[in-house]
Parts: structure tokens; sequence; C-alpha cells
């Protein structure tokens, strides 16, 4: 059988780099689990239908896997003297990134394409794909609309915003209050029907009146109270992965006021969904990827947007994990539209490009892709690559057309593509430990790989 050729490209210099989960490591041979799944799944629950991040030095204590033996480096908070967000931590390790160029070129495209009374979702997806400014709120507004939260006429923004936060804070009365509350106002709401008995417990419900459902000690389906006890683990699930969210960011870990009141609006985020999601419920990892979106509007310099960011980030999250539903449902792992589907099309996707590689991780080595691939895959690269990377990675996910797991199922492939050099000398052993800890890489680069395989394939030069 004659070998598919190694196209030269790949031969380059450039693709070389210097030496330098329960779920999510369910397939490491030396892992433990940290990533559940629930029962039956149900379709998601859909919405009715935009500073420099610091970039995290090492990987959140949720996963497991050893720390790389590259420091990340990591960028302060983003100053900003029209942000609500704590601009006055300096204990952030590392120095701010420098604007780029290119940086500098995007931005007033952007701002010009927002600024249209109807946008151009093509037009805007081309330029946001290259990167998007850290400044002026731009990706705030930019990821919104990317994720059809804000429609093209600038002119429903408006009413649409209002519509939607309305709807989440309904949805917040109603899902998170305890049934002690609800007793409490059924009790208020009870009308005395004696005018002339003016004793305290005249406006009591009797025992007669206290329903089933409303008991305690209700087992019943439809018992407010042993709903609650069910929630519970889940809920006290939640509120350990959201305090390990970015333990080296003050944005998401501390004691601060700041950091607190952003645990506790992950959380309500988080809850909300599991309840509006029977099918899928909570499982671990949603925690990091809801903390890209939540961060980025929390930190919009517009107060109004700062305001109402967990309102916004719900709806978002929502919208992103539609499209990874099926990845968090154990029961479909192995049908065509499950998590062990996805990673054998991007073992296909590498063969494709680099055979020989394919030939040396999979026939050669043994690596099976889903010891590595199924954290890159489940928790989009968010613990990959440092934060301030991990953003510019997404602006390219939320940008495709196609929708972002083509993307990230071409970055995944690049990923392998840049360190093949070092992936053709190792062995079982060395190859799992660096792709378990991938090095750090030039991300920008690394976009520019993985859009030349979508050239390739597409046959464009």
């Amino acid at each position: 059988m004659v070998r598919k050729r190694v196209p030269d490209w790949l031969n380059s210099s450039l693709w070389s780099t210097t030496p330098s989960d329960d779920r999510l490591h369910r397939y490491s041979p030396s892992s433990t689990t940290t990533i559940t799944t629930a029962a039956v799944p149900e379709p998601t629950v859909q919405p009715p239908v935009p500073v420099p991040p610091p970039a995290a030095a090492s990987r959140p204590q949720s996963t497991p896997t050893p720390t790389p033996t590259h420091p990340k480096s990591e960028i302060r908070d983003p100053v900003n003297k029209n942000s609500n967000n704590n601009s006055n931590d300096n204990d952030q390790n590392g120095d701010s990134s420098a604007v780029s160029p290119d940086d500098i070129s995007r931005q007033p495209q952007l701002l010009a394409e927002l600024s249209k009374k109807v946008i151009n979702m093509r037009e805007l997806q081309r330029i946001a794909s290259q990167g998007i400014p850290d400044g002026a709120g731009i990706r705030s507004t930019v990821w919104k609309f990317l994720l059809g939260y804000l429609p093209p006429d600038r002119g429903q923004w408006s009413s649409e915003l209002a519509k939607k936060r309305s709807q989440y804070r309904h949805f917040k009365e109603e899902l998170l209050m305890n049934p002690s509350e609800i007793t409490r106002r059924l009790e208020k709401s009870v009308v005395c029907d004696n005018d002339d008995s003016k004793s305290e417990s005249s406006c009591l419900l009797s025992r007669s009146q206290i329903t089933h459902g409303e008991h305690p000690l209700s087992l019943g389906k439809s018992s407010i109270w042993n709903q609650f006890f069910q929630d519970s683990e889940i809920i006290e699930q939640i509120d350990r992965d959201v305090k390990r969210t970015h333990p080296d960011m003050h944005f998401f870990s501390g004691d601060s006021q700041l950091a607190k009141s952003n645990q506790d609006a992950l959380k309500s985020i988080l809850i909300v969904f599991a309840k509006l999601n029977p099918g899928i419920r909570y499982v671990q990892g949603m925690n990091e990827i809801l903390a890209p979106l939540f961060y980025v509007f929390r930190n919009d310099p517009d107060e109004e947007m700062t305001a109402a960011a967990e309102a916004d980030t719900f709806f978002c999250f929502v919208e992103l994990l539609s499209g990874f539903r099926d990845h968090f449902c154990q029961q479909l792992d192995n049908s065509n539209v499950g998590i062990r589907s996805t990673i054998t099309r991007l073992s296909h996707l590498l063969k494709e490009h680099d055979e020989e590689l394919w030939r040396h991780l999979e026939i050669t080595t043994k690596v099976n892709p889903q010891f590595y691939s199924f954290r890159w895959i489940t928790l989009l690269l968010t613990q990959e690559f440092n934060f301030a990377d991990s953003l510019h990675i997404w602006d390219t996910l939320l940008s495709d057309p196609e929708g972002p797991l083509e993307t990230l199922l071409r970055v995944c492939c690049a990923m392998l593509i840049l360190i093949r050099r070092r992936l053709l000398a190792g062995d079982f052993t060395s190859n799992l430990k660096l792709l378990q800890n991938y090095p750090s890489s030039n991300i920008s680069h690394l976009l520019y790989v993985a859009n030349k395989l979508r050239r390739q394939a597409s046959g464009s030069s």
C-alpha cells in the first residue's frame, strides 16, 4: 500500500516547538474520573429568540493532570477606569501583553461593523475569526452577537435584552427559591374567611390545608421538598466546582467581595441550567466552559452590560452548550452524536492531513486519542492554554459559520501537527505525557495552521 505523502508545508521548521477529568480522564490509564453524566438525555431548553484577560499560571485544581513543565504566563486583570471590575489586584503573575498591530487594525473594522443599523453576520464572523481586541468591550458585544443573543438589527437590541433579562430573573425567582419560602408565601396569600376573628392564628394554614406535596417528609414526585433534597447533591457539587474555577485568578477565587459575587453568579447560572435541563442536569466541567463567557461579559466597560452580565451569560451559555450537549450524556457516548464519535472524527482528520503521524500515534505507540482529546473537546481547550489564549481561540471557534465544533476539531488536529516531530520521536509514555500537558504555543500560528487545514479540505489554495 502506498502511503499518503506528507505535504511539504508540514515539514517546515515552523511546525517544531522548542522542548521546553472524572470523565475528563476516564480513558487515561493512570487517572481518576472527574466528570460525571446524568441519566436520560433530553433536549436542552433553548432561550427565546457582546480588557486583556489574565492568563492562567497553572491548571485549575479540579483537573488532576500534572502541571506542565512550561509555566504559563499570566497577565493582569484589566485596568479600565470605566469597568466595574476590581482593577486594584496587582499581585497577578506577569505583565500585560502588548497590543498587536493586527488588533489595532481590527478594532476600527469591528466597531464600524457593530455601528451599522443592521449588522452583516458574515462580515463580522470574518473579522472576528482573526481575533478580537481586548479593549472597548468589543469582545463582549461580538460574542453575544455570534452566539445569537443579539439580533442583527440594532434597533431590536434594547427590547430583546430587556425581555431576556426579565426572563432570567423569573427563572431565578421560580427555581432558586427554598421550599420554606414557597410555603411562607402560600401562607401569606391565604385570605381569612372569618372577618371577626382577629387572632394571630386565623391566617395560618390549617393542617388540612397543607397539601401532601408541600410537606417536608413527602416522597411524592411532585413534592417541592422531595425535589429540593434531590437537587441538594447537585448544588453541593456545583458549589465545590465553582470554588475550584481558576484558583489563580482573583476574579474567580479568593475572599474578596468581587470573587464571592462572581462565584454566586456562576452557581446561580449552573443551578438554573440544571433545573431547566433535567436530562443533562449539571456535569463537572461545565463551570470551565461558563467561566470565559462570564469573565468577558462581566468586564464590559458599559456599566449596564456589567450589571446584567449574569443574565446575558446564562443565555449565551445555553446557546453554546446546545452544540455540545450530547458530549455530556454518557448514555450517548457510543452513538453517532456522542463524544467517542467526535473523537473518532478527530482521528480521521489527523489521518487525512498527516497519515505518518496518525500511524505512529495510534498504531505504533498505541496512544488512544481518547486519552488526551476527551478533555480537549469537552472543555473547549480551556485547560490546555492560559486564559488569555483560550479567549483568542474562542474568538475563532464562535466565528465559524459551520459551528464551533468543526473549528475545534481542526484546532485539535493542528495542535498535534505543531508538535509532530516530538511525537514522532516519542514512545507511548512520553507522547501521552506531552499530549496531556500541551506545551506553550503561539496561538496565532496555531490558528493559522487550523485554517490551513480547512483550506486544504475545501481544495482552495
